[in-house]
């Protein structure tokens, strides 16, 4: 679903009326919800990547949250950039690799006949990536408290209106702003939509 397509401009009013409409401790449920349906519209099957991702970092977060040192912490955020930057080069730079070693040993005479992925790369895959690996190195350099609510987390992570185009968020800045929701104020949605149109 792209932001400027028919079934977004349908989306996303809907959203906002039922986030409005919804208690303010449970808007974080509804904005997850929309998010997800948002991501899957794209397609389903990437789900399971992003959700991956989400536990790896929460897990990994909440790991070094409980460490003292940097030396105990470095595992959790090494896993954390094992497994996010192994799925980011599985799908955007596999082939290109495989296919320059291919090229390199063909040109020594070598045949090889590579393996290519025949897959659509995920979109937004390197927004939600690159945003949640900063979260894991902000709290393993202890300049971010671990997220303890796995809501919230996923959240932060799959939030629709910035998943597939950026920016990538803060977790400092984005994370209290899903604790703290804000009531609904005319202005701010009217300058809202002056900048969207």
């Amino acid at each position: 679903m792209l932001f400027n397509s028919l079934n977004f401009a349908l989306f996303f009013p809907v959203v906002v009326a039922l986030f409005f409409a919804t208690p303010k401790r449970h808007r974080w449920i509804l904005l997850l919800a929309a998010s997800y349906y948002f991501y899957a519209s794209w397609k389903v099957a990437y789900l399971g990547l992003i959700l991956a991702s989400t536990l790896v970092d929460y897990v990994a977060g909440i790991r070094m949250g409980k460490q003292e040192s940097r030396a105990a912490r470095r595992p959790y955020l090494l896993l954390s950039l094992v497994v996010n930057l192994g799925i980011l080069f599985t799908f955007k730079y596999f082939n290109f690799f495989v296919g320059s070693a291919e090229a390199a040993l063909a040109s020594m005479g070598l045949g090889w006949e590579a393996p290519v992925l025949d897959v659509l790369l995920p979109v937004g895959i390197s927004f939600y990536t690159f945003q949640t690996l900063a979260y894991t190195i902000d709290v393993y350099r202890g300049e971010q408290e671990p997220e303890h609510h796995l809501g919230r987390f996923a959240l932060y992570v799959s939030f629709f209106p910035q998943l597939v185009a950026g920016p990538i968020e803060r977790s400092q800045r984005l994370l209290p702003q899903f604790r703290q929701p804000k009531s609904f104020d005319y202005q701010r949605v009217v300058d809202g939509l002056k900048l969207m149109l």
